[in-house]
């Protein structure tokens, strides 16, 4: 008899709630890592243990996004709370898309928003995109910065002591809604102890969207489409993963971003500099194109196009155990959370 298609509910799991991580470690690279070898039971160390596993010549493929200011919080016309988190409309751009939490609001509705320091940024309702997404114009648009704060995601209850915490040390390029998670556990130490050993990173773009804050509403994984998101491969970059592919130097990637990035531009074996937008969405019985021999990943959420691609890269049943593992030893999960390293054989 055939086996049934996965559907969504196939890449659930339980987990208690008090292993959703509020806040980072002080120390970024104390957080704990779970290490999945190609066999065997998993291991268990921390993030310092990547010394010992990364070697001179590897390569680490790294997101260097940073986190915008995009979320706001203020009243309507009513004198009812809102909260509006900006979407689409770069700089200083009066017209945004941006989501509203809520009751629906009427095309000409009014908000206003105060910065810490007593300025008043109003907005207007342009139009309902669908949704909860709408246009806006601002009134003030470079106030914006000064008004927002830092998206967190929702199960994100305690607010950050320090907004830095939710950006990667090497973050550069602003323009994400969310932070590449894996990225968060590295130090300018580890870094900096890494390369001289011989590691070298290789950086790239890709910024987070919309879609991470949008939950997946269909069971059938081939009706799910991902909201496109912006990347960038330097020529740089593009060199330093070619020339490890051509002399069969180990390639690893930080994060599912990477991961989408190298899946996007990898052509033929060489991976193409340039920029554009992607909407690849990798699930399980997906074919890899970048020869990766790990992924350092967070633990993400039940049912997320995130679990789903962890799980194309290292099989469902063998991440779904080790998920229920890490439950069973308390792990941190979540964008704050620990981190787990999936090793594949590629040669």
């Amino acid at each position: 008899m055939a086996a049934m298609p996965l559907t969504l509910s196939d890449f659930d799991y339980v987990l208690p709630p008090g292993l959703i991580a509020q806040e980072g470690l002080l120390q970024r690279d104390q957080a704990r890592l779970m290490i999945l070898n190609p066999s065997g039971r998993p291991a268990h160390g921390s993030i310092q243990d990547l010394l010992d596993i990364f070697s001179a010549g590897d390569v680490v493929v790294i997101n260097d996004t940073r986190v915008i200011k995009a979320r706001l919080i203020g009243k309507k016309d009513t004198g009812r709370k809102v909260d509006c988190l900006i979407v689409s409309g770069a700089g200083d751009a009066a017209e945004k898309e941006a989501l509203l939490r809520g009751k629906a609001f009427a095309q000409g509705a009014t908000m206003e928003f105060r910065s810490p320091s007593g300025e008043t940024l109003s907005a207007e309702v342009l139009e309902w995109l669908g949704g909860s997404k709408y246009k806006l114009r601002f009134s003030r648009p470079e106030l914006i910065e000064e008004c927002a704060a830092l998206p967190l995601p929702p199960y994100i209850k305690k607010p950050l002591a320090e907004q830095e915490r939710y950006q990667t040390v090497y973050s550069r390029h602003a323009g994400s809604l969310a932070a590449p998670t894996a990225g968060l556990h590295f130090t300018p130490a580890l870094m900096e102890a890494l390369k001289a050993k011989g590691v070298k990173f290789a950086t790239l773009t890709l910024h987070v969207g919309i879609g991470t804050f949008a939950p997946i509403r269909t069971e059938v994984l081939e009706e799910i489409k991902l909201h496109a998101e912006y990347f960038s491969v330097p020529e740089e970059a593009a060199k330093e993963v070619d020339a490890a592919i051509a002399e069969g130097r180990r390639l690893f990637a930080v994060g599912t971003t990477s991961v989408r990035t190298l899946e996007t531009a990898m052509n033929g074996g060489k991976l193409s500099a340039g920029e554009g937008w992607t909407d690849i969405f990798i699930n399980p019985g997906y074919v890899f194109k970048t020869p990766l021999s790990g992924m350092l990943t967070n633990f993400h959420l039940p049912k997320s196009s995130l679990l789903l691609l962890t799980c194309a890269f290292g099989g469902r049943e063998r991440i779904l155990e080790a998920y229920r593992e890490a439950v069973e030893k308390e792990y941190r999960f979540y964008s704050l959370g620990d981190a787990m390293l999936i090793l594949r054989e590629t040669r």
